[in-house]
Order: C-alpha cells, then structure tokens, then sequence
C-alpha cells in the first residue's frame, strides 16, 4: 500500500460522480470497510467548466480549491496541473449523451489526452481515469459477463471514444511519463443524479417505463459511492498502476428486477402510489432503435432516447472479481438499498411529484 499526496485533482468534479468523489476525498466513505484503515483527508482541487453553480461542491468540501476550464483546452489543463508534483489526477471528466457526435472524441478523446500531458508535465503521480463498459460493446449471451481480458467491440460512437481514451491512457503510462489506472463502471445510479435517471423513475411510477423483450437481460449496475472507492483503492494500491478494473456491484442484475426495485420500494418505502405496468414492447423494437441510431450518428447526430432504446434488450454484465481480488474492492451497497437512497434524494430534493388521481 502505498501513501497518496495530499493533493487530489478531480475533473468533471460537478458532475455526478464528480461530486460524490469530491465528498469522498474530502470526508471520505462511511459504510466503507475496506478504506477504514488507509483513508485519509484530502486536499482536492476541481475542474468546473465557466459559469458552473459550485455552491453544493463549497458545502462538501468548503477547503475546495475550484479551477474554471475546459478539458479540450490545454492551458485550462495546464493551470489546474499547475504545482500539483507527487498529485494524484482523478480524470472523471466525459459526456455520455451529447448533441453531436463530434463531441464524444472532443471530450472523451482530445480531452483526456490534454488532461494527462498536463498531468505528466506537471509531475503528478498517478492519474485514475474513469472509463465506461461501452468499449466492449454487449454480451453475446444472457450469462456472460465480461473481465479484464475482454477485447474491445465498442457500441456505437461512445464506445468507440472510450476505446480511443482508453488507449490513450495506456501509451502515456508506457511512456513513464505518468502512472495510470483505468476504471470501468457500467449504468451509475445514486443521488446527485441527472434528470435523466429521475425521469426514470417517473416512467416507472406511471406504467411507461419500457420493458423490451421478456426482461431476463442483465445489466450491471455501479452505485456511485462503490465507483468511488474503487478509484479511492487503485490510488492507494501500488501494484495498480497500469491496471483496468471493472468496479460495478457485486453481482449483475435482470432488467425486470430494476425495475421491480424501483416500483417496490417507491410504493412501499416512500407511499408513492405506482401504476403497476411496464410498456412492454417486442425485443426487435431494441434492435429498430439500433438501425435508426446507427444511421443518426452516421450523420453526425445523436438522440439519447433512441440510443436508450437500443440496449433495452442486450446484456451488458461484468465480473468485478479482478478488483475484490487485487484492490480489496468490497461493493457494499446493493440495488435495493442504493436505489432508496437515491429516491429518498429526489425526495428532499422535490423532483418527484405525487401522481395525479
């Protein structure tokens, strides 16, 4: 085990999981066993881009050091870098559903190569980047689940981006220049969440959250303090440099069951009245959603809820047994007490309405 600096630089640090890791560093992760005994309080600095409210990041971590910038331009890069010898660079940085394709490779490719040559200029020690399970594309069947010796089969251009990243990352670390550390998580889920995942929900509440094919597909899933400390382990564990991980929950669960969770718990733990229904749709509206996605994006374009759409039907699993073995990694929430936190969240912070009679 070796001792982390004192500084940790966090980009995308207003995003979701940029705000939860803040936290983290700065208070650290309470129902985490495994980090009881090397977790110590950091000094964070955060990108945020120009103009971003940071009021909720100040309140996490009010020592916070904030950096207004742009990860696709190289000085912004260069000046949260800036004195950061024996740092560590956690790059959570990235866009998932953009209004252009061109934005994935701006962000996810051009940006992440600015971020590490400023880090490597700077001295910075290790940099943990966040990837995605999209480089490797969907499971060929139902009880597969991917490792680390998957080989790439990127899904549509998000996946291709993150395969470019990904292979970025590795040839700066082959260089010598900087130490690098890969995280995979698949779906996050937890609060601070987007809309996106609060309309979820309310899709589930009304009956028209859609249900493609029989709903046996598994997805894993990553509650966000459980991607947190697996990039808090791979900073701290020596032999990680170099390394990819797949951090997600311990086990993938069937679409049907997310579902399910959701709708007991809204109903049961919370007294939010649901609609017992699912827009239940053949398994090839999965596979038309992926035609009319494949051409969008042909064109340039991108539209999140055809994309959705398309991995309705599909597998996407992955063993996290790599990480429980060489980090430690214990995923210690699980979907049923994940999914209520994140409810009571959207609760407190009132995004979700009783439905009406």
């Amino acid at each position: 085990m070796q001792q982390s600096g004192s500084l940790a630089i966090v980009t995308g640090a207003a995003g979701w999981l940029g705000q939860r890791l803040v936290q983290a560093l700065a208070s650290g992760l309470p129902d985490c066993e495994p980090l009881q005994s090397i977790w110590r309080p950091r000094r964070v600095r955060a990108l945020v881009l120009p103009g971003t409210d940071t009021f909720e990041l100040r309140r996490q971590a009010p020592e916070l050091e904030i950096v207004e910038g742009d990860v696709r331009n190289p000085d912004d890069c260069t000046r949260l870098c800036a004195d950061a010898r024996g740092a560590s660079l956690f790059h959570a940085a990235g866009i998932v559903h953009p209004r252009r394709v061109r934005e994935f490779f701006d962000i996810n490719v051009t940006g992440t190569r600015n971020v590490l040559e400023a880090a490597a200029e700077a001295g910075v020690r290790r940099g943990l980047v966040v990837s995605s399970n999209s480089p490797f594309g969907t499971n060929p069947r139902v009880d597969h689940v991917f490792d680390e010796r998957a080989p790439y089969k990127p899904y549509m251009a998000y996946g291709r981006s993150k395969m470019e990243m990904e292979l970025a990352v590795r040839d700066i670390h082959r260089s010598g220049r900087l130490e690098t550390v890969l995280i995979r998580p698949p779906w996050f889920y937890g609060p601070n969440q987007p809309p996106r995942q609060t309309l979820f929900f309310e899709m589930i509440r009304s009956g028209k959250a859609p249900l493609v094919g029989p709903g046996t597909n598994r997805r894993s899933m990553a509650y966000i303090d459980n991607i947190c400390q697996g990039l808090l382990l791979a900073d701290a564990h020596e032999h990680a440099s170099g390394q990819a991980y797949w951090i997600a929950d311990e086990r993938p669960y069937e679409m049907s069951e997310i579902l399910d969770t959701v709708e007991r718990l809204l109903e049961g733990d919370f007294g939010l009245a649901c609609a017992h229904r699912r827009l239940r749709l053949p398994s090839f509206a999965s596979d038309v959603a992926w035609l009319a996605d494949w051409a969008l994006q042909k064109l340039g374009l991108y539209q999140q809820k055809i994309h959705v759409l398309s991995e309705m039907n599909k597998t996407i699993a992955c063993s996290v047994d790599k990480a429980k073995r060489e980090l430690g990694y214990k995923p210690v929430i699980a979907l049923e007490e994940g999914m209520r936190r994140s409810i009571r969240w959207c609760l407190d912070q009132k995004l979700i309405k009783a439905l009406p009679a």
